[in-house]
């Protein structure tokens, strides 16, 4: 608070005061100055200090405030090119941006254009090839082409045999390379198989191996199907196996009743009620082989019955219609051959899967393993028979090391 001295004047006309009296005034009027100035520095603290804690309270929100300013900065990101022409509108974009994005869409339309051009000329060369083929293998049939004749010498197609044109079809070379394939990948799945059964895993654990190996099996049947649609003659002759592989071949594979004899002595021994339902599979694959190898007979009789009909004697020309209704009659024929192909895929795929109803696991992977070694070791002779040549001269010289 303020302190002060209010000293009242003397009044006019009284005594002059004495020394005494002077100089206690004197004292009064100092001791009031300097109560005067002290509360003067009191006000000034009090300002300083109030100031002083405005000061301090302004700076805690300035220093949030800063922050704020300073993350919502660092969230911001600039935009980029293509955002900030993504933003714009087609009319804000400049006239170059906007020449050069429409000749990108002509340039794509066009080469949309030319790439179903060239699809479309595939298609009509396949088309054209095969009227060509049609064409070539009717005219034979008639009789206008023969081994040796003039057209076939200028085509040079003279000299490739009694069959004509030499040669894979597309069915049978794709059919080479997709068995090729599943060739290696039944090597791996052997090689894993075999693995698993050394390390005595479980039951559980190798039947998994087991069912991958059925189903690789599987799909060597679809495989199959394709070239039996297309070139079943491929599929029969064996062409695609080893030299020792096409003496045991039978409607284009292996004999059921050969592989389950191959397992009844490889597997671990059977219990009664597995023998039984072995030998009785047995039997039943040897029927139906018996079976469908009566009908393939009966098929290659008819047909040759009917090639060396006389209405199919080349020299007759008068009878080109009933020449062409009797190689009509063969070609029919012959599509039952397909089926005969067919059903012998199926015996096969359904006798190794009745063995896997039977036999455990663990035989079933003996089993598995005993039918892929039997063919790797016809592999491995026909590689031998096909190499004695080059191997002769260095038995000879293995023979005739010790006695030099």
């Amino acid at each position: 608070g303020e302190l002060g001295l209010v000293l009242s004047p003397a009044p006019v006309g009284s005594k002059m005061p004495s020394p005494d009296h002077h100089h206690h005034h004197h004292q009064q009027q100092a001791a009031a100055a300097a109560m005067e100035e002290l509360a003067a520095g009191s006000r000034r603290q009090q300002q300083e200090h109030h100031l002083h804690l405005q000061h301090q309270q302004q700076q805690p929100a300035f220093a949030t405030a800063e922050s704020a300013g300073v993350s919502n900065n660092k969230d911001v990101k600039p935009l980029t090119k293509k955002e900030h022409k993504r933003g714009l509108s087609t009319g804000e974009r400049d006239p170059k941006t906007l020449r050069r994005l429409a000749q990108n869409r002509e340039a794509a339309r066009k080469s949309r254009l030319r790439k179903k051009a060239y699809i479309q000329q595939l298609e009509s060369s396949r088309i054209r090839l095969a009227q060509i083929e049609q064409e070539l293998h009717s005219a034979r049939a008639q009789g206008v082409l023969y081994p040796g004749s003039s057209l076939l010498a200028e085509q040079g197609i003279a000299g490739k045999g009694l069959g004509g044109i030499d040669g894979l079809s597309s069915e049978a070379a794709m059919f080479d390379v997709e068995y090729a394939r599943w060739q290696e990948e039944h090597n791996r799945l052997m090689y894993e198989l075999r693995a698993a059964l050394q390390q005595h895993l479980p039951e559980g654990e190798l039947q998994m191996y087991v069912e991958s190996c059925l189903a690789h099996h599987d799909e060597v049947l679809a495989i199959k199907d394709a070239v039996i649609k297309g070139d079943v003659f491929h599929l029969i002759s064996g062409v695609w196996r080893s030299p020792a592989e096409r003496c045991f071949l039978w409607l284009g594979g292996f004999r059921p009743s050969e592989v389950i004899k191959m397992v009844l002595s490889h597997v671990d021994p059977l219990t009664e009620q597995q023998i039984v339902a072995v030998y009785g599979l047995q039997q039943s694959a040897v029927q139906t082989e018996e079976a469908l190898s009566q009908g393939l007979d009966t098929l290659y009789q008819a047909l040759s019955d009917t090639v060396v009909s006389d209405a199919l004697t080349c020299c007759s020309t008068p009878n080109v219609s009933n020449y062409m209704g009797q190689m009509g009659l063969a070609v029919h024929k012959l599509t039952t051959l397909e089926g005969f192909v067919r059903q012998a895929e199926k015996l096969r795929q359904q006798m190794l899967h009745r063995l896997h109803q039977v036999l455990t696991a663990r035989q079933m992977a003996r089993s598995l393993l005993a039918v892929s070694d039997y063919f790797h070791r016809l592999r491995v002779l026909s590689s031998f028979w096909v190499n004695r040549n080059r191997m002769a001269p260095q038995d000879q010289q293995l023979e005739a090391g010790p006695h030099t």
